[in-house]
């Protein structure tokens, strides 16, 4: 998993169904992800956004403010 520091915190919201923590982060409100633990779901998030930042992907929908 990467460094977080205060400059590059991002917000998620997960919840847990039975076994499962499934979240997305807050920016990225169409992409869920999951995990068996909260540990899990945090890396996944991670490497979800990392993924989103290196504009590999076009037509990613997001969340911003004016």
């Amino acid at each position: 998993m990467g460094t977080i520091t205060k400059k590059n915190i991002k917000k998620y919201i997960y919840w847990q169904e039975e076994d499962m923590f499934i979240g997305y982060l807050e920016e990225y409100p169409d992409y869920w992800t999951q995990g068996n633990s909260l540990e899990e779901l945090q890396e996944n998030l991670l490497d979800l956004y990392q993924e989103f930042s290196s504009n590999n992907i076009t037509a990613i929908r997001k969340i911003a403010e004016l």
